[in-house]
């Protein structure tokens, strides 16, 4: 169908794994559905390692975004950072060296 068309052209929309899909009449086939659904649902909740990665994507790509629109809070923040953790470390030394 072109995009002129009068008839409106509907996509797809995948079917996420960790969801049942619509309209499956026969109950065993349904039940298996479930069942994949399930399994991928508790893979993905098991796999911290994956979350742990993605998440940490997610945070580089929202702190370069901030950098590039502000680089002077961005220097500042990294700064603050490093001050903070220096701060721990010496701190840690100091309780221990006690």
């Amino acid at each position: 169908m072109s995009s002129d068309s009068p008839v409106p052209v509907f996509r797809a929309v995948p079917v996420p794994r960790t969801a049942v899909p619509l309209g499956i009449a026969d109950p065993v086939e349904q039940a298996r559905a479930e069942l994949k659904a399930a399994l991928a649902a508790i893979e993905q909740k098991a796999n911290v390692a994956k979350r742990v990665y993605e998440a940490t994507d997610r945070t580089v790509v929202k702190a370069r975004a901030f950098s590039r629109k502000n680089p002077a809070a961005a220097t500042a923040a990294v700064v603050a950072g490093a001050v903070a953790v220096g701060l721990v470390v010496w701190a840690a030394v100091r309780l221990y060296t006690r």
